[in-house]
């Protein structure tokens, strides 16, 4: 059919991109379609839906309607709102901090390894806190690694003591110091109440208060972690989703380096 309401040729689709003001894709350019999800304190009746839907307008969403809802108990109900969001994001000019460093191959980092230090590192890792998942460490540290990218216990030359969950911070500290580490490795999952901030935090004041900050290259990584993020709570960098266990050694062996710690 053509020429009519439902006209659905290439030339009905407006094309024109600008990346100063681009908008979430959903069936055509910038029609900013988007779906999300939240759980509101009330039952799962027609008030309800009428609330999703205020809600998700003061979001900055156009026609939102309510998709599904799925009643958790008699007084909160998750929500799925669609909608089209007025709101635009100027690409062109965003700046993200990254981990700037190059990425070498387990084999690049052992000959890396032997060529400046001569010797094996140790990096001690942990899930700290109260965090009981070990699927992130796990994922840097054992020798299978993730996704076909090997662990840090493969690499010839790194001595890897994985610690687990649920470690506290005065114990990974004791532990680092009576490994000799080189590097320490903090993975953070678990994030209500930002407990991983909190839990940062005092890991690297307790390094700072023991003489000890300066000793290790400190990183840390998890789901919500961010090198922006890392290097305000005083790591020397973090890694996100996407990075396996060659991104943080990468990143360790040259650190040392610049640091003087290959001496």
């Amino acid at each position: 059919m053509s020429g009519g309401l439902y006209d659905m040729s290439v030339k009905s689709f407006d094309r024109t991109l600008d990346l100063t003001r681009i908008k979430a894709y959903g069936d055509t350019m910038n029609d900013g379609k988007v779906q999300l999800s939240f759980t509101l304190p009330v039952k799962d009746d027609e008030k309800g839906m009428e609330a999703a839907r205020q809600l998700a307008r003061k979001m900055g969403l156009e026609e939102p309607n309510v998709a599904g809802t799925v009643k958790l108990d008699d007084d909160f109900t998750f929500y799925v709102v669609y909608g089209a969001c007025i709101h635009t994001v100027d690409y062109e000019h965003i700046e993200v901090k990254t981990v700037e460093s190059s990425v070498m191959s387990m084999e690049e980092v052992n000959d890396y390894i032997r060529s400046h230090f001569g010797r094996k590192l140790v990096f001690v890792g942990a899930s700290t806190g109260t965090d009981a998942h070990t699927v992130g460490i796990d994922a840097i540290m054992n020798r299978k690694g993730f996704a076909g990218h090997y662990g840090l216990e493969r690499y010839e030359m790194i001595e890897a003591y994985n610690l687990g969950a649920q470690v506290e911070n005065e114990d990974f500290v004791r532990k680092a110091v009576a490994l000799n580490a080189d590097v320490l490795l903090v993975s953070q999952t678990v994030t209500q109440k930002d407990v991983h901030i909190q839990n940062m935090t005092e890991l690297i004041e307790l390094l700072e208060a023991e003489g000890l900050r300066s000793r290790f290259v400190v990183i840390c990584g998890g789901a919500r972690i961010t090198h922006e993020l890392a290097k305000e709570l005083g790591f020397d960098a973090g890694f996100g989703p996407r990075k396996f266990a060659e991104d943080v050694a990468s990143f360790a062996v040259e650190e040392m380096t610049r640091r003087g710690l290959d001496r």
